[in-house]
């Protein structure tokens, strides 16, 4: 039987990616359409390339499905909208976020922001991956300010239908082995460098700083010019999910300290590896972690610091029951996933 053929957008490859490109191919035919977006001088020229890409395309496929939304976003949403074929936007997280101070979030560059407004305006559907990327805000960062986000925050009068699907992990591929013995005292990051403030990488070189007898791992990044840092950190530069799986399997903690968090793909692959989550109160990640670890208030490496060791006395004491791998494969499945996003796309 044949299957219908569907447009794929996507403007990087990251495994949830890939993990829906597999989802998806198990019922479509996938024409994928990608360019190197991160060269934004270049950006005039591939949307030139991608309006007649996907000219040529529209007729034979069902519906688009774009991840992210930007600059890639625009034609898409447009030419689905001309050629009357369903259009699906996938959002991730800074198509749904301005924090000027941090130089973070899509929406904070006028232009982009047009861009991404157009495209939620025309497109079908929005596919947010948290419900926290529709309208939300915390004070994390500035206790007693505020900081909103959302697309409907940004855009409160589009009118496009949205329908929150999380993501869904592979059980079978993060999990913990049982050969690899954790010490008590091993604790993981995931991030890139310009992630490094964002995601709590400053508090994380101090802590590993107060706690020599700890050792630390930031993967994703390698270690910024110019800081001087303790022993027991090493910046594992950009590395393989292998790799990542098994810095995981051998962590006893893992650190996702984001001020914003599109969802936290990194921190529930962790928990499924058997890491005891520490986690800041925003966006998705108290949702994710549940009563399985714990949830910074605010961004205070001291109140870090006295949660961390009253969690290592708990566990030296052998009252850590908490299964964090079970949350994760109870809520967010890779089937929960696959069962949402076929429920919502067209045959």
């Amino acid at each position: 039987m044949t299957k219908p053929k569907i447009l794929l957008v996507t403007p990087s490859f990251q495994t949830f990616i890939l993990q829906d490109i597999a989802v998806l191919s198990e019922k479509y035919e996938l024409i994928i359409n990608t360019y190197n977006w991160k060269v934004k001088e270049f950006a005039p020229i591939y949307m030139v390339m991608q309006f007649f890409h996907i000219l040529a395309h529209i007729n034979q496929v069902s519906f688009v499905l774009v991840h992210f939304g930007g600059y890639w976003s625009f034609f898409p949403s447009l030419l689905g909208k001309i050629f009357r074929k369903p259009v699906y936007i996938v959002l991730h997280g800074t198509d749904c976020a301005s924090i000027p101070e941090l130089n973070y979030g899509s929406l904070r560059i006028p232009l982009l922001k047009w861009f991404c407004e157009r495209s939620y305006d025309w497109a079908s559907m929005l596919l947010p991956v948290s419900d926290s990327l529709v309208n939300s805000s915390n004070d994390f960062y500035q206790p007693g300010k505020q900081l909103p986000n959302g697309f409907l925050y940004h855009f409160p009068f589009i009118k496009t239908p949205y329908r929150v699907i999380p993501n869904g992990f592979d059980e079978s591929f993060w999990k913990p082995d049982g050969s690899i013995l954790k010490n008590g005292k091993t604790f993981m990051a995931v991030m890139s460098a310009e992630q490094y403030i964002l995601k709590g990488g400053d508090m994380i070189t101090e802590l590993a700083k107060r706690f020599q007898d700890c050792n630390f791992f930031i993967a994703g990044m390698d270690k910024p010019n110019g800081l001087q840092i303790p022993d027991n950190l090493k910046f594992l530069g950009k590395i393989k999910p292998q790799e990542i799986k098994t810095y995981y399997q051998k962590s006893d903690y893992y650190f996702q300290l984001s001020i914003f968090e599109g969802f936290g793909c990194a921190l529930c692959e962790a928990m499924l590896c058997g890491c005891q989550p520490i986690g800041s109160d925003v966006n998705n990640i108290p949702k994710i972690i549940g009563d399985t670890g714990i949830l910074l208030k605010k961004r205070d490496v001291n109140l870090l610091e006295k949660n961390i060791k009253s969690i290592m006395e708990l566990a030296k004491g052998g009252h850590m029951d908490l299964n964090p791998r079970e949350r994760i494969i109870q809520n967010y499945s890779l089937e929960n996933r696959k069962k949402l996003l076929f429920s919502v796309l067209p045959d």
